[in-house]
């Protein structure tokens, strides 16, 4: 009796083409932000639960709906990590940084959210994040931001997305800003959703940012920040544009985005597009001063982003091509020996290399084709006795005899 096992549903296999994207964007962006400055970290796929429900709020959806969490056989409340960004700051403070500020933080690798499925959104889903811990200046947010826009660009998928940017203000802004929302939607209880009437008391901005079509025609006659805005908060939003002028990044003034937890101040912006449906947001981030005091350590303050692996992957027009392999087939069996030391040779040189096991000479070059190698090297004992080998190049079809010194430079 067979067994039909599939992947858990919210899951996907990374395989060909889907991997070659996947892997690119990871790459691409790893690249970028080491010409930024930014060092790699890596922290555990699970964390003690109190990390991400400090981190991201106690009442959010994701710790109250989405989290995947369970206790291990000593009792403990373990949890997948559904972000990156409370394991990151988590970090900071356990391994005794928050004395070595600023620290520019790069991270890559998948989250876990419990939540339905749709065109670019998984349960195991992956992410890209860079991080500034440690500095307070709208210059940090500028070069994060400008940061995230060329990584889009060299995946060349920036023509497809827009820049939206808003300010949250300081605590003083966002605490006025709080009662003139509390007072605008008290007026409108009797059109909010249920959800909106949950959160009006406990967090208002979070109204700002429902997905109700009933709330939103709310929303769209809501008070915004700017008439809230102390003069500090005000200078650090016109500074931040004129970094960003400075870097050459195109943006919009978006007021209707909001963070819905306390400790994000002044900048939150996201790259938006409207090429994957609903699922709009590729890439979104902004300032958190408060997110390393709920995590023991100093006030810190911080900015960063993440962005969604397997969205940029579909916004992607052209996928990385296949990598293409040099075939080396031995002719008889007396040649085996110095085809293993040619295929060794050609990737010591960094050459993409392997070798046609088995089969007539014909099947194996049937073999190389049907792969998409670039280039067959046919070694017999004729070959071997004048010390070349004959090298067919599988694009072209042309042949020639090469002599072994050479043929990892000419290869390349």
């Amino acid at each position: 009796m067979s067994i039909d096992l599939q992947p858990v549903r919210g899951t996907k296999d990374l395989i060909g083409e889907d991997a070659r994207r996947h892997f690119h964007v990871i790459e691409t962006a790893r690249r970028v932000a080491a010409t930024y400055g930014y060092d790699e970290w890596s922290t555990p796929i699970f964390e003690d639960t109190r990390v991400f429900a400090r981190g991201l709020g106690d009442t959010s959806d994701v710790v109250m709906k989405e989290m995947y969490t369970f206790s291990d056989r000593g009792g403990e409340s373990l949890t997948l990590r559904p972000e990156a960004t409370a394991g990151v700051c988590r970090a900071l403070v356990t391994n005794g940084l928050t004395q070595s500020l600023p620290q520019k933080v790069f991270y890559a690798g998948p989250m876990f959210r419990y939540e339905r499925p749709q065109k670019g959104r998984y349960r195991q889903f992956h992410q890209i994040d860079i991080e500034v811990l440690g500095s307070a200046e709208p210059l940090a947010d500028a070069e994060v931001i400008a940061c995230g826009w060329t990584i889009l660009r060299e995946l060349g998928v920036s023509q497809d997305t827009v820049l939206e940017l808003n300010t949250l203000g300081d605590r003083e802004s966002r605490d006025a800003y709080r009662t003139a929302l509390i007072a605008y939607f008290t007026e409108h209880k009797a059109k909010l959703s249920e959800d909106s009437l949950n959160r009006l008391e406990r967090n208002p901005l979070r109204v700002v940012d429902s997905k109700d079509e009933g709330d939103k025609a709310i929303v769209a006659g809501a008070p915004t920040i700017d008439p809230y805005l102390t003069e500090p908060a005000a200078a650090f939003f016109a500074k931040l544009q004129e970094h960003l002028a400075r870097f050459g990044v195109p943006y919009i003034r978006n007021p209707r985005i909001v963070r819905g937890l306390d400790y994000y101040s002044h900048t939150a912006f996201e790259f938006v597009t409207t090429r994957l449906g609903s699922q709009g947001t590729v890439m979104g981030g902004g300032r958190y001063d408060g997110l390393v005091e709920e995590m023991g350590g100093p006030h810190t303050p911080c900015i960063g982003w993440a962005a969604g692996v397997e969205r940029l992957s579909m916004l992607m027009q052209n996928p990385p091509p296949a990598p293409a392999s040099v075939v080396v087939i031995p002719i008889g069996d007396e040649s085996e020996g110095a085809a293993l030391d040619v295929v060794q040779s050609l990737r010591q040189a960094g050459i993409r290399a392997e070798i046609g096991f088995r089969g007539t000479v014909k099947r194996r070059m049937e073999r190389a084709n049907k792969q998409g190698a670039r280039a067959a090297v046919l070694l017999g004992e004729t070959e071997l006795a004048k010390g070349v080998a004959q090298v067919k190049n599988l694009i072209t079809g042309e042949q020639a005899e090469i002599p072994l010194s050479e043929l990892a430079a000419r290869l390349k």
